[in-house]
């Protein structure tokens, strides 16, 4: 690294910090060795001089794209970079051909759109910012030019962003490598639609490796303690490009599936996505596969986290189902792969415990018996069958074959054994399915691989899956540094300059310590599987015997069976407990035996039937030995193509966007092998400066030199020679400096800027200085000059305002008096008329309101009257009938009385109402006789008949009044008697209305029988008369018949004059309540009127006093006169005429006479209302405007 060579007083410097890792202060002390430091927040530290580093104070304010532009390339100032970048969201940051990619943490979708891709498209590496793009930009370059493989290594920490960068690289790839109309999908659809079109020719295999992302994730991938989507393999992605450079195929390949998670969990961790997914599914797919909460299964319980926050697993459930049918699954296989998923759900649930020998194991209980059932169940075997394999081993012998049984703890290892085994077997035919529906293209040449892999692992216990990701990331880092050196090695060929070999730390030692073979730590491992009776504790001890001596091995002194190794990126201490179940790769022969019999085909294809010499061969395969196979046909494939790297760094532990943590960013930083890097080139020239960049920055430490027109190498070479630096190197465009040179360059910049900073403040400062006295006294004088001015413009403005001011006020007072006299007059105006009109209206109110008391007085005395005559009435007849009753009671003779006295009276009555009916007939057909003579006779005159006509008539009408001489004197008798009785009848009503009364008692059938007999005497008399000539009485008719007409006219006209007559009535009813409401409101309106003279009295009174109190305010101005007061007078005698109903009086001359207003004084002249009434009685229309007036 860039330590410092000279630091003086004032540097700005580094110093180590355990909060923030590092931070930045001012030298303000040196001692020696050692300096003391100001921090930025105030303290101050005293440090080595080789603990701290210089800070670069031109630095750019927004950090550098490349921080091989660094003037000082070392830790701090390569964190304070990435600090810088990452609070504007410049998450891409180069390190020479390297880029740092730091998680945000929130979606940036404007950075990775169709519109970058396409300016990222061909571009050089330095005219655009650091991106994902310009790393598979310069790969793809790369291929097509130089037609070399190409490959891209994206490593970092779980939570770091490499899933997501793969997609991006993939992305960019596609539309790189895809056909025209490819933009807008992604990588996956244009890697499947070329290999269909040129291998398969299957639209729908354009899907495939974007849906492998869904598949593989959901079997894959687990929720860790930092990150909710962690990817638990390896996953190197191959793709295949033709000629043309179009994408012509695809293949993936996976590494290190985490097996043991399939049994064992922490808390806060999950299992694969899959089994809670099949947990989530619709309800007919658990009760297919007769599947719970994930609580209630062992696998899943043994951590409390279930769900993931913002993840619906049904919703996942149906996209992994629709992703599989994409990639080529079909609805049988499908059924097949979660048939083995839940299958191995129930197998976690079978417990056992011991049986009868203590050395066996038998199914504990019911609900275990339950969960084996199932188990044979879905993987279509035979429960016993698996109940022996689970708890029982076949040892076979020359001589016999043995069955052994397991203790409970052994059947329980065995139960998860066959779990592992049969998950990690379904992981791999789905990545084979995978890869088979992409198709592949064996005539491609020209690959771009991107491998997506763990990062370095250090957590507090460490067990066998931290070691074989570390021992990859041990290995990926020797290729990384031999990478970095040959191109440090190259960039110092491009310059032609001569050089010698810079060492750099090789970790050979710690590969050959892990690999090693014989004598290995994965040797030493495989040989304790073989052997039964080894133990982790054994294996310890004989590991710490082999390396006691070896630097990168060290024996922990608390612990018997832990071991440490110093990795590049530090120590990690591993715990050894379960190295020896973890390595071993091997399927027991038992389930080898029960599944390959399975009568499901899919599962006796993930379990094919191993041939004689396969099973001996295959007895025992660790999984070291296996993945170190893998690991080295992966490096042989990275070493034959050209390499890209991507260092994918996490800021915080927390996941949060803008939180950047030192700490954490710096051990990454470490671990990935980026400060590696940085040491690499500190330890040759890790200064590369163009001579234009050095003769800009450090020109000035010889400014001769810049005046004379040379060249940039002879200048910046006088110029070292003038600093006399020694040990630089001048290539053809660049000149290289070791880092400290580079810091005591300028240290001498510095200590030249602060002395020529002195000279220059001190000269300034004198000029300064006499040009401020200059101003000063030329503008002293000036303000004088003006002020003297200004007090003369002041004092003539202060005079003639004053003179105006006078003038004002006496205007003011005028206008004052004028309005205070305008305003009284028009009060008292508006007060006289109000006061009139009110005492009117209170005496109208008043004499209304007496009229309307006397009239409803009358009416209530006359109710009163009649009620109590009503009720006397009605007391006295009870009082009679409560006699009458008492008196039947005492005599029974007076009943027999008053029978008989009824019964005469009526047989009296009836006999003289016979009689007065007989009568009555005879003198209505008389009069009617007579009328119809009088209209007949009315009759000839109007028609003008002649005399002779009517003297015929005349006698014929004589002739048949006298037709009978028999019967005239008892007619003419009769006619008598019924006058007499008719008279008789008036005078009984008006002497004796008591008799009314009892004859309305009589019964129903005497009146009805004397109506029969009115009815039929006329019909007798009438028969009676005989008719002598029938013509003549047929023109009587005729005459009669017209004279009926007549007469029925005449009805007519009396009914219309009747219901006219009634209309008449009804209005003048209406008009009488309407007359009574209009009473009713004058006496309210006289009430009112009442109130109002009381209040004017009030209100006259503080009339006065304000009138009183105004005289007093305007005693300066010159008081009203008498003709004023008349003309007052006469304005209020016009207002007062202007009614027609009411005088009010005006007030006297003197205001004096106003002190004392008595209401007596107001008189009321009112209109005499009672010829209205009479008039309007008399004329219904004055009657309604008497109405409308109120």
């Amino acid at each position: 690294m860039g330590m410092p060579a000279n630091v003086e007083i004032g540097s700005h410097v580094w110093v180590e910090d355990p909060e923030v890792a590092w931070i930045d202060g001012i030298v303000i002390n040196i001692e020696q060795d050692e300096v003391e430091v100001q921090t930025r927040d105030g303290k101050t530290v005293a440090v080595s001089l080789s603990r701290i580093y210089p800070n670069d104070v031109e630095a750019p304010s927004g950090g550098v794209d490349d921080m091989t532009r660094l003037q000082y390339l070392h830790e701090p100032a390569v964190l304070h970079n990435l600090a810088t970048r990452y609070e504007i969201n410049e998450i891409y940051t180069y390190s020479g051909n390297i880029l740092i990619a730091l998680n945000p943490f929130q979606p940036l979708s404007h950075l990775y759109d169709v519109y970058v891709m396409e300016r990222y498209k061909g571009a050089l590496i330095e005219g655009l910012s650091p991106h994902v793009f310009t790393i598979a930009d310069v790969a793809y370059r790369e291929m097509i030019k130089e037609g070399r493989s190409n490959s891209i290594l994206v490593s970092g920490e779980s939570g770091a962003g490499k899933t997501e960068t793969t997609k991006m690289l993939m992305r960019y790839l596609a539309y790189l490598g895809g056909h025209s109309g490819a933009e807008g999908r992604t990588v996956e659809q244009q890697v499947l639609e070329t290999g269909a079109q040129i291998w398969h020719a299957k639209l729908l295999t354009k899907m495939c490796v974007m849906q492998s992302n869904p598949v593989l994730e959901a079997f894959g991938n687990a929720k860790t303690a930092i990150n909710n989507n962690s990817s638990r393999f390896g996953k190197f992605v191959e793709i295949q490009f033709d000629k043309k450079g179009r994408i012509s195929g695809a293949a993936i390949r996976t590494y290190l599936l985490e097996r043991s998670r399939v049994c064992q969990i922490s808390d806060p961790e999950r299992n694969y996505h899959c089994f809670y997914l099949l947990c989530a599914a619709p309800p007919e797919e658990i009760e297919k596969y007769k599947l719970g909460n994930p609580k209630s299964f062992h696998y899943l319980n043994q951590s409390n986290c279930y769900e993931l926050v913002g993840v619906s697993d049904a919703q996942e459930y149906v996209a992994t189902r629709r992703a599989m049918d994409v990639v080529g699954i079909n609805e049988k296989e499908q059924d097949a792969i979660f048939r083995v998923v839940a299958a191995i759900l129930h197998l976690g649930n079978i417990n056992f415990e011991k049986d009868e020998d203590i050395d066996s194991a038998l199914v504990k209980d019911e609900q275990s018996l339950f969960h084996l059932h199932m188990t044979a169940e879905l993987l279509m075997c035979d429960p016993l069958s698996l109940e022996d394999a689970l708890c029982k081993r076949v040892m076979v012998t020359p001589e016999e074959i043995i069955k052994k049984s397991l203790d409970p703890h052994a059947a329980a290892v065995s139960r998860d054994g066959l779990a592992k085994t049969i998950y990690s077997r379904l992981f791999d035919w789905l990545v084979d399915k995978i890869n088979v529906s992409i198709g592949q293209d064996p005539s491609s040449k020209c690959l771009i691989g991107i491998l997506d892999i763990y990062g370095f692992e250090s957590f507090k216990a460490n067990s066998f899956e931290q070691f074989c990701i570390n021992f990859t990331n041990e290995k990926l880092q020797q290729h990384f540094n031999q990478h970095v050196f040959k191109m440090e090695q190259e960039e110092y060929a491009k310059e032609e300059i001569n050089w010698n070999y810079v060492e750099f730390v090789d970790n050979q030692d710690v590969l050959d310590l892990i690999e090693k073979k014989p004598g290995g730590i994965i040797a030493l491992l495989d040989e304790a599987c073989m052997f039964p009776k080894s133990t982790h504790e054994t294996f310890a001890q004989k590991l710490y015997q082999k390396f006691k001596d070896h630097k990168r091995f060290i024996k922990p002194k608390l612990t018997r069976s832990d071991f440490t190794i110093a990795h590049y990126a530090g120590e990690v201490q591993y715990q050894s407990d379960q190295f020896l179940d973890k390595n071993k790769y091997y399927v027991v022969a038992e389930h080898q035996d029960l599944l390959s019999a399975s009568k499901c085909s899919f599962i006796a294809g993930l379990f094919p039937p191993l041939s004689e010499e396969s099973a001996k061969s295959s007895k025992f395969s660790s999984i070291c030995s296996r993945f170190k196979i893998q690991l080295q046909q992966l490096m042989d494939i990275l070493n034959s193509t050209e390499p890209h790297y991507i260092r994918c760094v996490k800021p915080n532990n927390l996941l949060k966007p803008a939180t950047f943590d030192n700490i954490n960013v710096i051990q990454q930083l470490r671990s990935g092998g980026v400060l590696e890097v940085i040491r690499i080139k500190c330890a040759g020239y890790p200064a590369h400066r163009t001579f234009s960049e050095f003769l800009i920055r450090f020109g000035i430490l010889a400014p001769e030199i810049l005046k004379g027109k040379y060249e940039e190498k002879v200048a910046c070479k006088w110029i070292l020679e003038k600093m006399e630096l020694k040990g630089y190197l001048m290539g053809k465009t660049k000149l290289f400096l070791r880092a400290e040179q580079m810091a005591e360059l300028d240290a001498k910049k510095a200590r030249l800027l602060r002395n020529s900073a002195r000279v220059i403040q001190r000269q300034i400062r004198t000029y300064t200085t006499r040009r401020d006295y200059i101003i000063l006294r030329k503008s002293s004088i000036h303000i004088q000059s003006h002020w003297r001015g200004k007090l003369a413009r002041e004092l003539y403005k202060y005079k003639r305002k004053e003179v105006a001011a006078v003038k004002i006020q006496k205007n003011l007072r005028r206008q004052l008096a004028r309005r205070a006299y305008t305003g009284i007059r028009i009060s008292a105006l508006v007060v006289q008329t109000g006061f009139r009109a009110m005492a009117a209206r209170k005496d109208f109110r008043f004499r209304e309101q007496t009229k309307a008391a006397t009239i409803i007085q009358a009416c209530w005395r006359c109710q009163r009257v009649v009620s109590y005559y009503k009720k006397l009435k009605k007391a006295s007849v009870i009082s009679q009938s409560r006699w009458r009753g008492r008196m039947v009671k005492n005599s029974e003779a007076a009943t027999i009385i008053q029978a008989y006295w009824r019964r005469y009276r009526a047989v009296s009555y009836y006999k003289k109402l016979k009689k007065a009916s007989a009568i009555s007939q005879c003198t209505w057909r008389r009069r009617t006789a007579g009328k119809d003579h009088s209209n007949v006779k009315m009759a000839i005159r109007e028609t003008g008949s002649d005399e002779e006509e009517n003297y015929k008539l005349e006698k014929q009408v004589e002739e048949l009044r006298c037709f009978s001489p028999s019967e005239k004197h008892p007619k003419m008798d009769l006619e008598e008697a019924k006058a007499q009785e008719i008279d008789m009848s008036r005078f009984s009503l008006q002497t004796s209305p008591n008799k009314v009364d009892k004859t309305n008692a009589l019964p129903l059938e005497e009146h009805y029988a004397v109506l029969r007999t009115i009815a039929v005497h006329p019909a007798v008399i009438e028969i009676s008369t005989p008719i002598s000539d029938t013509e003549k009485v047929e023109n009587l008719n005729a005459e009669v018949k017209k004279l009926k007409a007549l007469l029925l006219s005449e009805k007519q006209r009396a009914d219309n004059f009747e219901r006219t007559y009634a209309e008449v009535c009804k209005l003048s009813e209406k008009r009488r309540k309407k007359l009574e409401e209009t009473e009713r409101r004058v006496y309210q309106l006289q009430a009112s009127l009442n109130k109002m003279l009381y209040s004017m009295s009030d209100q006259f009174a503080e009339l006065k006093m304000i009138l009183y109190a105004s005289s007093n305010s305007n005693s300066t101005s010159v008081p009203i006169k008498t003709d004023v007061q008349t003309d007052v007078a006469s304005d209020n005698s016009d207002a007062s005429s202007s009614d027609s109903d009411f005088t009010f009086p005006a007030p006297a001359l003197n205001a004096v006479d106003l002190s004392s207003p008595d209401p007596n004084s107001f008189q009321l002249i009112v209109q005499d209302l009672q010829a209205t009434e009479i008039s309007g009685s008399e004329n219904g229309d004055k009657e309604g405007a008497f109405d409308d007036y109120f």
